[in-house]
């Protein structure tokens, strides 16, 4: 069969594919998106996986198609099971799925964000089949969930790399990549704070049809992975300490889908469906939405990533509890605090005080760094594919005892 002059033209374009198996990450990556399927010279392609397709999770492909992108393959790999066997099961299906979705799409370069197990099952994928990786996020610590070696695993298996602080590109160059691969451009989430039209509280509230009152948080909470079920005890303590706050009025966003994710949102539901002047539940914000809240509550709450990179640039107060994001890099508006209701209600009561907030409007985000789309965009554009999959190991220069 003949092929016709626009797919021609569409063939001599450098393929990036891009793959997203989460809400958070696709709401970090849309910016980028935007930009690849703009650029002339590129085509843009789009793999959707994970909890996109899970209605539980809120359907997120829909939000996808809504923002005007394709996805180019749809691969359901969620088994259903909130267990660490499950989560094996996932991996597995998503080896068995991506390699055929790979081999379908035969894209120039596979873009990576994260850390995630649909992620990790997606690099294993390009990597045994010959897909150079592009990798946002490296060399980040998460000591309190499986993230952490997941992260690293990836790291090993890209060929070019996209780290959000000067740190981290050199823990990424630790790990034996080049430094000539390795480009810290800040976290990708902090410039769309910047971009994005967020909304002015009135708005906000009227479209969520919810008053934030006096004083309001926004709470995410997810299981700790590397911690055997602990991830309903550790949210009960939270919902008992936000219960003794009478007029403190809550957003929650729920947990992903990691093993013990499924208790979280159970209780997330039955204690919003109790307090429904109090408390509100999504199983997905958007990205405009959730950093339009943000933008406007008291203090964010909970153990998620945005709550230690994103809430800087609103000088907002954070409250990380426990030890999932132990290790990462912080601005001094995050409050860490242990376990316990004690703790979490000392954390809480000074985030919300005028003290600790006036404390912290000087501060600068580590992880804002400007251009960070368009950098990602040209390095993407200009990087020679010609031999970059056969990677030497770059050994650091000291001597070990």
């Amino acid at each position: 069969m003949t092929t016709g002059p626009h797919e021609q033209r569409r063939n001599m374009k450098k393929k990036i594919c891009v793959f997203t198996g989460t809400r958070a990450e696709y709401g970090l990556l849309k910016r980028l998106l935007d930009d690849i399927k703009k650029d002339p010279d590129l085509c843009l392609q789009i793999v959707v996986s994970g909890t996109h397709l899970s209605r539980e999770h809120g359907f997120t492909l829909s939000h996808i198609e809504a923002d005007g992108f394709c996805a180019d393959e749809k691969i359901d790999i969620l088994m259903g099971a909130d267990s660490s066997s499950g989560i094996c099961k996932s991996i597995g299906l998503g080896l068995i799925s991506y390699s055929d979705a790979l081999k379908r799409l035969e894209p120039d370069m596979i873009v990576l964000l994260g850390d995630r197990f649909e992620t990790f099952a997606m690099a294993a994928t390009a990597m045994i089949m010959r897909v150079p990786i592009a990798h946002l996020h490296g060399g980040e610590t998460t000591q309190g969930a499986i993230d952490e070696p997941m992260r690293h695993a990836i790291t090993k298996m890209s060929q070019l790399h996209f780290t959000s602080t000067e740190e981290y590109r050199k823990r990424v160059i630790q790990l034996g990549e080049n430094p000539d691969r390795v480009v810290n451009v800040g976290a990708i989430g902090t410039e769309n704070i910047r971009k994005l039209d967020l909304m002015d509280k009135n708005t906000f509230e009227k479209k969520i049809n919810f008053s934030l009152g006096i004083q309001s948080v926004l709470v995410t909470f997810h299981p700790v992975t590397l911690e055997k079920d602990t991830a309903g005890e550790q949210f009960g303590m939270v919902l008992n300490v936000l219960d003794e706050f009478d007029r403190l009025k809550i957003i929650f966003t729920k947990a992903n889908a990691d093993e013990g994710g499924m208790i979280i949102n159970r209780m997330i539901d039955a204690y919003a469906e109790k307090r429904k002047e109090k408390a509100i539940a999504f199983a997905s914000m958007g990205q405009r939405l959730y950093l339009s809240a943000m933008k406007h509550v008291n203090a964010v709450v909970g153990n998620s990533s945005s709550g230690i990179i994103e809430t800087p640039s609103f000088k907002m107060p954070t409250v990380n509890i426990g030890d999932r994001q132990k290790g990462r890099i912080r601005a001094k508006n995050t409050i860490d605090c242990a376990v316990s209701e004690q703790a979490i209600r000392r954390a809480l009561k000074t985030a919300l005080s005028d003290t600790f907030v006036k404390s912290i409007q000087d501060l600068v985000n580590p992880y804002e760094k400007k251009d960070t789309v368009k950098t990602i965009l040209k390095r993407l554009k200009d990087q020679d594919l010609t031999h970059i999959l056969k990677k030497e190991f770059y050994d650091l220069d000291f001597n070990i005892n």
